[in-house]
């Protein structure tokens, strides 16, 4: 079994609706985006899945957040946009892409400062 992780990074504005305190109001940061993808086996080169791939995926989808409010993308605008939610977002919208018989994605990691972050597994 191998796990292959990329990280990469976004920008972006969010506000947590019902929360009592100044994390309330709008403010952003530059956020952190770790993912790791499971492997059974390697291919015909010695890879799990190849990282510069990988990685675009992940940018991909991120880009619908990047520089923008997150409060107003959807699932946001209706789903608050904690670190907890967008990780379980991304670990999906990548889940159809990445899940084949011989690899699958294991973890998301979003971070919203150095040591502030939350996951999603299944």
């Amino acid at each position: 079994m191998y796990d292959v992780t990329v990280k990469t990074g976004f920008s972006a504005a969010h506000q947590l609706r019902l929360y009592d305190g100044k994390y309330e109001n709008l403010h952003g940061h530059n956020w952190t985006a770790q993912v790791t993808v499971e492997a059974d086996e390697l291919n015909s080169i010695g890879v799990g899945i190849d990282f510069v791939e990988l990685k675009e995926m992940v940018e991909k989808i991120l880009s619908r957040l990047d520089y923008h409010n997150i409060n107003e993308i959807p699932p946001f605008d209706k789903e608050n946009p904690s670190a907890e939610n967008i990780a379980r977002w991304l670990f999906l919208e990548l889940k159809t892409q990445i899940d084949t018989e011989s690899t699958r994605i294991k973890r998301v990691e979003i971070y919203e400062m150095e040591g502030c972050g939350a996951s999603y597994f299944e």
